[in-house]
């Protein structure tokens, strides 16, 4: 049901009312003053009395925040957690790591030279982007299979016993 516009030859005294009947205008007031209530629910709280949030806690600069050792904070993996011939992405901590052969590590960057996806994993010796097929070298981060046609950069790692983490 349409409703008749003002000036369409109906005068304001001619537009039907009644119970059934409902104005544009008192439909999008409606509408407006919901929006409103949400938005003020949304920021409002039970126990919100207008005090500013608390900063939390003080940092100081004596001892250790972390609370414990800082090398195994920092570490991404063990050694063990890498396979021989294959690797893991840590995508979060920026590195993909590798382990070529027994004993040999190799960090590199976990986002595809092609455009810009990140790898999604490492499987059958090669790192592998599945947003369009690229595969790099778990050796050396060199193209295996395109598009791609850059390797992937190196990144810097340290073994220090069985813990990997970034040089």
């Amino acid at each position: 049901m349409s409703e008749p516009q003002q000036g369409a030859g109906i005068s304001d005294d001619q537009v039907p009312t009644g119970p059934g009947m409902r104005t544009r205008r008192a439909v999008l007031t409606g509408a407006g003053a919901v929006g409103a209530a949400v938005v003020l629910t949304a920021c409002g709280g039970a126990d919100d009395d207008g005090a500013a949030p608390s900063p939390g806690p003080q940092v100081t600069n004596t001892g250790d925040a972390g609370g414990g050792d800082r090398e195994g904070a920092q570490s991404l993996a063990r050694t063990t957690d890498i396979p021989v011939g294959g690797g893991a992405v840590f995508a979060a901590q920026g590195v993909v790591i590798t382990q070529p052969t027994a004993g040999d590590f190799k960090g590199f960057d976990p986002v595809c030279t092609h455009q810009g996806c990140p790898v999604s994993n490492v499987d059958g010796g090669t790192i592998n982007c599945t947003c369009h097929g690229s595969k790099f070298s778990i050796e050396d981060g060199s193209v295996k299979a395109g598009p791609a046609t850059t390797p992937l950069p190196a990144k810097n790692i340290k073994v220090d016993g069985d813990q990997i983490a970034l040089a």
